[in-house]
Formats: C-alpha cells, structure tokens, sequence
C-alpha cells in the first residue's frame, strides 16, 4: 500500500539459559536484533545476580560525580586519554569540553591488562585501573563483579552469532568473535553520570542533548539499562519525561525509543562486527535524550552503565573471503547522524588500533560541522 512503512522493530529479549546453551537456537532473536534493519541490540533477562550486582554499582555514580574536587583529580589519568579512572569535560564534541556527563573507566577483567610492552605502546587500550578506594572502599569489588558478569555474557552470546553468521556466510572463520571475546584482556567498563540537563538546553528538541549520535566502534556492548537519580540527595527517583533515555536509528532512517527493562543486560553490535561478519550483522547509530525537568522541584540526573568489550589493538578487520566490500555497508542505517564506515574503515585487514584512530578524526570532523 503507497506511503506506508512497516512498524519499527520490537527489542527482543532472550532467556539466560537459552544463551548458556551453546545448542539453543537462537538464530530468528539473533536476525531480528542484529540483521539489516533490526535495533542493533538485544537483551538477555534471568542473569543470576544481575540485578543485585547492578543495584550495587550504579547508584555509587552519584556519589563519585560528586566527590571534592581534589578526589576527582587523583582518580584522572592523563597518559591514557582519561581512557582510566574519572574523566569530565576531557572529551570533547566538536571544539567544545562535553560536561554534560562524568564517565569513570574502568577494566572488570584485569587492573594491569597487557604485556608493559603492549601497555607502553598503546596507553590508550591497555590503561592500567584506578581505583577510588579510600573515599569509596567497596566501588572496586561492586564495579569488577558486574563488569565480570557483564563479559561472560557477551561471551555466551558470542558462541550464537558465530553459529548465526556461519550459517549465512560460509566463509566465515569458525568461532571468529567468540575465540576473540573469550580471550580478550581489552574491556573497559564505563560508569556514566549524566549530569542535569541546564535550561537552554532541555528547551530544545534535540534526541542527543545528553549523548551524541554514534556507533558503537568495537566489537559488542553489554549495557546494564539506567537508572535516575535526584542530582542532590543521590536517591532513585522515576523518569519525568517520557522522551529521555536510549534511541536507535530504525530501518526507516526514523529515530525510535529503546527501552531495557531494568532485569535485563543488553548487548549492543559494533561495527568491528559488522566488518567481519561481512554486513550479515549491521551496527546501529544511538545517542541519548536528557530529561527535561523543567518546571520540576527536582533536578534529575541519569545513570548508565555500558561495557565494551574488544579485541586488542592488533586485530586485522577483514571481512569473510569471498565478500564484497560493498556488502559491508550495503544495508548501513543512519549514515547522515554518523561518519560513513567506508570512510573510517579504509582497507581490509586495517587494524582495529589503526581503525578506532581514524574514526576519531572522522568523528571530530563531523561534530565540527
């Protein structure tokens, strides 16, 4: 019928068993979530001690966001980027220090990940951790519990999409992202505080007023949902506004709200994925929308927490022999909102260091237009 469109795609949500079964099929989920025109993520409800274990952590955002500042300043890691411990107003969105969030970086896998020689060459992936341990004694063991949690599921869900993209690209190399996510010392938890959002900007209609439109660059994301706090007492308060929180790019090019029931972790597709599964699997452009609390009493902040888990620097993007390089990007979404992945991922086997290099410059240069 002329001038329809199709509803956009529902989340789908997969058992906890079903993922730690390697013989569970969960190839129509898998489709759905990661395929041309699915959101990119999927969640995984009935971890055991996942709520728990992220009741525990996230609300400590709100007391790191607001330590003094002299404790702040211990926890910064120059060397690495801020890619280690307590970063705020560092990155930058365009030319201008993004303060609208606190991020606190962290490695759940390992404080020291690397050979010394792998970490003096590449500071920025193999940053050493930081710890806030005398102001907050018990954020290192809450922040490597979920974070620990958080890989292994990345790492059963893993074994299905290699199962899912064998069977679509025969070529492709057996336990491909599984074999990489399960050895793996490259993670970095990222515990965000999104401070509230001033007047001037709630006011505006923008969906990326807290976070900017992206893909997600590596490999997989676990995402632990959200939580909102009042920025002054530090309690748990309900969204006031409907709008805020996680949008994707649909298959439309709209932008559509995606919301993760608080008893599941997400896993969310990055274009490292997308290149080596030769576009069987495709990244999704996201970004996230402030509250707006405007004639409110209290002011909200939003709580987040992803955890990228990646290859080391060295790994060689290739896609599947016999692929195209056109079929990498054929059923790409969104690619107004975020730089092309042809102009970032230049040639096959670039590296994945030399990749994420690139597509910070192609990034910075779109944000400055």
């Amino acid at each position: 019928m002329s001038g329809c469109t199709r509803p956009p795609p529902e989340l789908q949500i997969v058992d906890y068993a079903d993922v730690c079964s390697p013989t569970s099929d969960l190839s129509s989920p898998i489709e759905k979530s990661f395929g041309p025109g699915g959101l990119g993520v999927i969640a995984i409800r009935n971890i055991p001690n996942f709520v728990t274990s992220k009741q525990a952590l996230l609300p400590q955002a709100h007391t790191l966001a607001h330590l003094p500042k002299e404790e702040l300043e211990k926890l910064e890691d120059e060397k690495s980027l801020y890619n280690a411990g307590w970063s705020h107003g560092k990155e930058k969105l365009g030319d201008k220090p993004d303060f609208a969030k606190g991020s606190f970086y962290f490695n759940p896998l390992t404080d020291s990940p690397g050979t010394p020689a792998e970490r003096s060459k590449y500071p920025v992936s193999y940053p050493c951790n930081i710890w806030p341990t005398s102001p907050m004694p018990s954020f290192e063991s809450s922040a490597k519990t979920l974070g620990l949690l958080m890989h292994s599921q990345v790492v059963a869900l893993s074994v299905h999409i290699d199962k899912y993209v064998s069977s679509k690209v025969p070529s492709y190399p057996p336990n491909l992202v599984s074999a990489a996510m399960k050895t793996t010392e490259k993670a970095k938890g990222r515990l965000l505080y999104y401070f509230p959002l001033p007047e001037s900007t709630a006011s505006s209609d923008a969906a990326d007023s807290w976070i900017g439109w992206h893909n997600d660059s590596g490999f997989l994301t676990a995402l632990a949902g959200d939580m909102y706090v009042d920025d002054l007492t530090g309690l748990k308060v309900q969204n006031p506004d409907p709008k805020a929180g996680l949008y994707v790019v649909d298959r439309e090019g709209e932008s559509v709200k995606v919301d993760i029931p608080e008893d599941c972790m997400a896993v969310q597709l990055g274009e490292c994925t997308q290149i080596v599964t030769g576009g069987a699997l495709m990244a999704t452009p996201h970004c996230v929308r402030g509250a707006d609390c405007r004639g409110g009493s209290v002011k909200v902040a939003r709580i987040s927490h992803p955890c990228f888990i990646d290859t080391s620097p060295n790994f060689e993007l290739r896609r599947p022999e016999g692929v195209e390089e056109e079929d990498v990007f054929k059923d790409a979404l969104g690619e107004s909102k975020v730089p092309p992945l042809k102009e970032r991922w230049t040639e096959d086997g670039m590296t994945f260091g030399d990749f994420l290099g690139k597509t910070f410059e192609k990034y910075y240069e779109h944000t400055k237009k």
